[in-house]
């Protein structure tokens, strides 16, 4: 049976069910909480007033752009400028005001398409109300409400069961356990729970913060920063950076105080400009430090996250937790579900096979069908096909008292109900998948059959026992198969396809029978789908069960409690798994797995456990999360390169300098103006580029691998062309400096270049920018003025150039050499894992 789809929640009005005929499986008759019952609870206060936020707020996202640590840093730097002066060594700090200007922009502005997509994905419980059914928000249920669940459906608040019809909740998510408890009236329900079998009704006893985990579904719907390789990278580095500030910054201090003299206020400076060797000396650590600190890299990192926030919410995908985004890109499987996300959810009954245990005195298959679907409580996908189908035929269901029922379950795959007929007999019926019900009959190989065409078959059957006794459904007596058709969405194998050409394999995870799994993925042409696996037949030890799901592609007859199992082994052999799902048997593996993608029309239960919902129930939005994740992260590693090669570049700069007792070369606004053209304006839009390249593991270490060489090389560069033009000097004049900006620029900009492949015309016109911009800051008289630049000297320059020149030379040597080393190492790390994965080839199951 397929796995069970919520109804939507768009209606104030449950839908309407057939009319309670009385017994176990159909709710009793009460009127719940009157309108003024309502009011006056909601007047006393006693609502589900549990906040449920889909983003951070306003404030909190203002607090967290200001008051960073590096803002902190920055902010203490231009105390001092806004002290000695001159207010062109300040302006780093109009930088760092732009920026969080623009990460509090883009931030709103994914915040806003989050709350757009939450109120869309709020799940909206079934109260009692007047003796009605109808549907309310989370935050409206009050104290003493009547709330009726069904299979799929998430419990809200705590309550006690009032009526139960094969009631079965899981409780894995607060307590661990996995096997579901039956739950009759007076037993208690829990907030967070979610039901997997059966429908039931209780009333409200515990309501907002009141209830057990009622944090878990604020949690679950929540917009989080939770932990992700991008970001611990990148606090990593910054932790390393601070430690680094404080010794470079006391020795400059140190080393540029030895040189002698004394405080002293320059009054024709503008502004009051302090002079002297201690202001001079402060310049010059802040021009250091400042060219230390990664300003621009935990903005463009946010403000990666955030655009690709707002690009998928375009494409009707809410992502409930942010690092999705970057998890999905590192993804190397995909485990999907068939029903309602490669195939289309709904179904159609194509034929009943009458197998002759309906004949002579016994009821026809057609009328058992119509009184399954007549007094199923809670019909999934392939009861409501069946009822569909009695009906188009015309056929009523008939006069039967229900006197037990046993809801479907994921492990069982049957449900059943027992039927009293006017003439006093009972008479007890199953429907389920024909391997299960009846394995040795000739119906179970005439099932397989058909589900090898890619139909569903189902089995009908009259049960030895009663359907509620705990030993059902006994001997099976085959009645009819009944067949039903479903169709392949018609962007399951673009899909697929996609997902082939980058390398990600994909596994078609299913309850259904094994063929029929199998010739699905026949009909999309995934590799190895020819060999499906009945998931019953697979070993119980778990390392023999990971190298089996690892070596197969199409599995059939899945438990929930396997489908976990499996996850978690793929996990266990060093895959990154994404899991996607509907119903409410995906639960455990959404949970289990690196990625949990649910359907915006499944189970609530499998919604609130995921870390990505598809709204719009599209399987073919997948390739987009996955191109955006590896946009953010590939662009966020070519940033921090630039980033890194730029702390890189001055540490070595500043050690050398402070440990010489020489000047530092660069006064504040000539580091605003080399980080500014090298890597500041260029890293803003290399963050929000395209990039198809294939996240990989690593990143701390293939950032430090690019930028330390290069920011080494171009840090003995500039001490190089300084002390060339110094001349045995120990305070530079203006041409000096001007010499060491452009050494510094000319060898970053050729950074950028190495960073910025493959190259496309916005890229080359970029760069071309930047230098236009130099150039201009250095032949105007206004850009020399403002930058304290001196062009008078061509030899200073040209000695800037041919240090350059030679640094360039040296870095494309050593990313030539690092570029080989890294596709040998490669190489052989794929070989060595074809060599284990041929040893570890299993047996045939």
């Amino acid at each position: 049976m397929p796995e069970h789809h919520d109804r939507p929640g768009g209606a104030d009005t449950a839908p309407e069910r057939p009319p309670a005929t009385g017994g176990p499986a159909r709710p009793p008759r009460e009127p719940g909480l009157s309108p003024a019952e309502v009011a006056e609870r909601v007047a006393a206060g006693r609502t589900n007033d549990v906040p449920v936020r889909a983003s951070r707020t306003v404030g909190q996202i203002i607090r967290g752009n200001v008051f960073t640590r590096i803002n902190a840093m920055i902010a203490v730097l231009f105390a001092i400028i806004a002290v000695i002066g001159p207010v062109q060594d300040g302006l780093f700090a109009m930088v760092i005001l732009i920026n969080t200007l623009i990460g509090i922009v883009q931030e709103l502005r994914a915040k806003r398409t989050l709350d757009r997509l939450a109120i869309v994905n709020a799940a909206r419980p079934r109260v009692v109300r007047g003796g009605e059914v109808v549907r309310v928000s989370t935050q409206e249920i009050v104290l003493d409400e009547v709330l009726e669940v069904g299979a799929g459906d998430q419990v809200a608040v705590d309550g006690t069961v009032t009526w139960a019809g094969g009631l079965e909740v899981d409780e894995s998510l607060l307590t661990g356990e996995a096997d579901p408890v039956v739950k009759g009236p007076g037993d208690t329900v829990m907030s967070g729970s979610f039901v997997v079998a059966g429908t039931g009704r209780f009333r409200a006893t515990k309501v907002g913060r009141h209830a057990y985990a009622a944090r878990l579904a604020e949690e679950a719907s929540r917009f989080s920063l939770v932990h992700s390789e991008l970001r611990s990278g990148i606090n990593r580095i910054l932790t390393w950076i601070t430690y680094a500030l404080f010794p470079i910054g006391g020795l400059l201090i140190y080393s540029q105080l030895f040189m002698g003299g004394h405080v002293t206020l320059d009054e024709g400076a503008a502004g009051g400009q302090i002079s002297g060797p201690l202001a001079d000396a402060l310049r010059g650590m802040v021009a250091a430090l400042v060219s230390m600190i990664p300003e621009g890299l935990i903005l463009l990192t946010s403000i990666a996250f955030a655009v690709g926030v707002i690009r998928l919410g375009r494409y009707q995908c809410l992502v409930q937790e942010l690092p999705a985004i970057e998890g999905l890109a590192r993804v190397d499987v995909v485990c999907t579900d068939k029903t309602g996300t490669l195939t289309e959810a709904g179904m159609k009954m194509a034929e009943i096979r009458d197998l002759g245990g309906g004949t002579g005195a016994g009821p026809a298959p057609t009328e058992v069908l119509a009184a399954l679907a007549a007094h199923d409580p809670d019909p999934n996908a392939s009861m409501a096909a069946i009822a569909r189908g009695v009906a188009a035929g015309g056929h009523r269901a008939p006069d039967w008292e229900p006197v037990a029922h046993a809801a479907f379950s994921s492990a069982r795959k049957w449900s059943g109900m027992g039927f009293r007929t006017p003439d006093g007999d009972d008479a007890h019926w199953v429907l389920g998948a024909a391997d299960v019900l009846a394995p040795a009959h000739a119906a179970a190989a005439e099932a397989a059959r058909l589900g090898a065409q890619g139909l569903r078959v189902l089995l009908l059957g009259r049960s030895a026992l009663g359907v509620d006794d705990p030993m059902a459904p006994g001997a099976v007596e085959p009645v009819a198969l009944v067949v039903l058709d479903q169709r392949v969405r018609a962007d399951a194998k673009p899909t697929l396809d996609y997902f082939a050409e980058q390398g990600v394999d994909v596994k078609i995870v299913s309850g259904d029978h094994a063929a029929s799994v199998g010739a699905v993925g026949r009909g999309l042409e995934l590799p190895g789908a020819d060999r499906p696996l009945d998931a019953r037949d697979l070993p119980g030890e778990p390392e023999r069960l990971a190298a089996e799901v690892d070596a197969h592609s199409a599995f059939g007859r899945v438990t929930p409690e396997r489908k976990r199992d499996m996850v978690r082994g793929l996990r266990g052999r060093g895959h990154t798994v994404a899991m996607t799902g509907d119903g409410v048997n995906d639960v455990l593996a959404l949970k289990e797995a690196d990625i949990g993608v649910a359907m915006g029309s499944g189970s609530p239960a499998s919604r609130s456990v995921a870390q990505l919902v598809l709204l719009d129930d599209r399987f073919a939005v997948l390739p987009r999360v996955v191109a955006e994740g590896r946009r953010v992260i590939g662009n966020i590693e070519r940033v921090a390169s630039l980033f890194l090669t730029k702390t890189v570049y001055t540490m070595v700069l500043a050690t050398v300098v402070g440990l010489l007792a020489v000047s530092y070369p660069f006064f504040p606004r000539h580091a605003t103006l080399i980080n500014a053209v090298t890597f500041g304006i260029p890293s803003f839009f290399l963050a929000l580029a395209p990039n198809t390249d294939i996240a990989r593991p690593g990143f701390v270490a293939r950032t430090l691998r690019l930028a330390v060489p290069s920011g080494m090389v171009a840090g003995l560069a500039a001490v190089t062309t300084y002390l060339l033009v110094l001349g045995g000097r120990t305070v530079p004049d203006p041409a000096d400096r001007t010499a060491v900006v452009i050494t510094l620029c000319a060898t970053t900009l050729w950074v950028l270049l190495l960073v910025a492949k493959p190259y496309v015309w916005w890229k080359v016109a970029m760069v071309g920018s930047m230098v236009g911009l130099l150039t201009l800051a250095l032949a105007t008289p206004v850009g020399r003025w403002f930058f304290d630049l001196d062009v008078s000297e061509p030899a200073k320059l040209l000695t800037g150039l041919a240090v350059a020149g030679a640094a360039i030379a040296v870095i494309t040597v050593i990313r030539v050499v690092d570029d080989r080393a890294m596709a040998r190492s490669e190489a052989r790390a794929a070989e060595g894992a074809d060599r284990e994965d041929r040893e570890d080839e299993p047996a045939p199951v």
